[in-house]
């Protein structure tokens, strides 16, 4: 099973749709509260090479960005072989 990681806040839509689409899936993900956790924002900040805007998803360990690209990859069929489903 792929490992995901999504840096979020509690009142987001857009991670809220993303955290949706994964569950469609059947898939499971860590969350990452970064309005709880000022030094997680700071992480989230260095692997996503400064973008600020949540979510950010990380599929094993690669930066996959935010809802609107992890939807597009999933429109195109390019998303269930990179979750190996």
């Amino acid at each position: 099973m792929a490992k995901i990681e999504i840096y979020s806040t509690t009142v987001c839509p857009y991670c809220n749709s993303a955290k949706k689409l994964l569950a469609k899936k059947g898939m499971q993900y860590a969350e990452i509260m970064v309005d709880q956790n000022p030094d997680e924002f700071a992480t989230m900040l260095q692997r996503s090479n400064g973008r600020r805007t949540v979510p950010q998803i990380f599929i094993n360990d690669t930066h996959i960005g935010g809802f609107d690209d992890i939807s597009a990859l999933d429109a195109a069929g390019e998303l269930d072989p990179i979750l190996g489903i």
